[in-house]
């Protein structure tokens, strides 16, 4: 370990642009990923309600697992014959397969609208159609004759979950990263080491992103988790991932840099000092992230979508974390920056609580006196 700090410090720009390189690829194929909720049709073939699946789509079509519920209420209408014009014009959509005669309840004054879609309830395709019904068809059929309309049902309600999710990871990426920021500053007194290990953090979980959009959405490689047909990402699963490797990975940075930071405060050189930091500590690390890897990975032995996503996330994070990143990278980023790693302005200083890591050194005590009997 000690040779590859070496090594990564006397050819830095290659370990960077090299290792840089290899995380975007791999990242890549996260900028095409549709978070959603993946239906019965991506389960196992062995499963019933996958056969029952298949079984409805060759019968009745793919959206037939998913209908959509329009909820009308004419309580307050001026004109209750628009729940007519909503039905002929929903008929009209591109989408839709059939739309079936509103069916009331017993006081006549609140009635349902179900809709086939020509797709399945996972289709990007679906999702694009409750977007237009909602926003382009709903309503102007209905403007200005009292009637109220909502849609629903189980596929409804999974998009807007998703829809929902999406509108707030960027707020918790944000909160996540910030808090972990601040917390390295006031630990390591530093502003390059916070920044580094943030966009350190982000690549390898943009790494993992990519590869569960290749796997899961592209079909890449797909058989070899027992994956036979292709879905979107599960709408919880990239802020779920997002906050636990988040949390490992700054584990390990904490781990590596306070280390190095040890060395650094001994007098050791800053070369000297990563290298020392990195060869204290990759062992353990390694090893740590080693047995969480094989873990991670017995989870794609699941019958389970959404547990094989969770665990190939994991287990590729992990991975390219105490690889890629804590062995070439940081050592390469941490010894190429120099003693600009510890630099913290003092106006920033003298306003961080104190907080540190290394142990205190010891200070030697006053010599005491030895008491002496006397008569």
């Amino acid at each position: 370990w000690y040779e590859l700090a070496e090594f990564s410090q006397r050819r830095p720009w290659l370990v960077i642009v090299t290792g840089l390189t290899l995380l975007l690829v791999l990242a890549v194929p996260a900028l095409d990923m549709r978070i959603g909720s993946a239906d019965a049709g991506n389960g196992p073939t062995a499963l019933t309600s996958r056969r029952a699946y298949d079984l409805l789509t060759e019968g009745f079509g793919p959206g037939f697992n998913g209908p959509l519920a329009v909820v009308v209420d004419t309580r307050g209408a001026t004109d209750p014959s628009a729940v007519d014009q909503l039905v002929t014009d929903l008929r009209e959509q591109p989408g839709v397969a059939r739309v079936a005669p509103p069916v009331f309840n017993p006081a006549g004054d609140t009635g349902i609208i179900t809709i086939i879609p020509t797709t399945s309830p996972q289709s990007s395709e679906t999702q694009d159609l409750v977007h237009r019904l909602r926003k382009d068809v709903v309503p102007p059929a209905l403007a200005g004759s009292g009637v109220e309309a909502s849609i629903g049902g189980p596929t409804a309600a999974f998009i807007d979950i998703g829809d929902r999710i999406s509108s707030r990871l960027p707020i918790f990426f944000l909160v996540v990263i910030g808090v972990s920021m601040l917390l390295l500053a006031i630990v390591f007194r530093s502003l390059l080491v916070p920044l580094q290990a943030a966009v350190m953090n982000v690549l390898s979980i943009a790494a993992a992103y990519g590869v569960l959009v290749a796997v899961f959405q592209w079909g890449w490689l797909s058989h070899l988790f027992g994956i036979d047909r292709t879905g979107p990402i599960e709408s919880f699963l990239p802020m779920m991932l997002f906050a636990v490797l988040f949390g490992l990975s700054t584990d390990y940075e904490v781990f590596l840099m306070s280390r190095i930071h040890e060395a650094w405060l001994e007098g050791r050189g800053s070369r000297a000092s990563v290298s020392h930091g990195s060869a204290t500590t990759s062992r353990v690390i390694s090893a740590a992230a080693g047995i969480m890897v094989v873990v991670f990975l017995s989870f794609t032995l699941s019958d389970s979508r959404i547990v094989k996503e969770f665990g190939l996330g994991l287990a590729v994070a992990v991975f390219v974390d105490a690889t890629i990143i804590r062995m070439l990278l940081v050592p390469a980023i941490t010894g190429l920056l120099g003693r600009a790693n510890w630099y913290m302005p003092a106006w920033i200083d003298r306003r961080l609580p104190r907080l540190s890591l290394e142990m205190p050194q010891p200070v030697p005590s006053e010599q005491t006196a030895t008491p002496v009997e006397t008569d």
